[in-house]
């Protein structure tokens, strides 16, 4: 079994870019309920959304998204 985990920094991003999670979710055209669920943790953005989520905060993509834990081995 896998224990490895997507970690983001998507709220602290937004908060030194003073940006609403409202203000989020129109830039990348879902709703606020989404942004708020994967800051939380409880959803993981499809690649497409982690790259347009990546894109508005206009930052790199490891610094908005990072894998903590490990894979299973082969």
């Amino acid at each position: 079994m896998a224990t490895a985990v997507l970690k983001n920094a998507i709220r602290r991003l937004r908060f030194e870019r003073n940006m609403t999670q409202e203000e989020l979710a129109l830039r990348t055209g879902v709703s606020r309920q989404t942004i708020m669920s994967i800051e939380r943790g409880q959803t993981n953005p499809s690649v497409l959304l982690s790259l347009k989520i990546t894109a508005a905060l206009n930052a790199q993509i490891t610094e908005v998204f990072w894998m903590e834990g490990s894979l299973v081995p082969v």
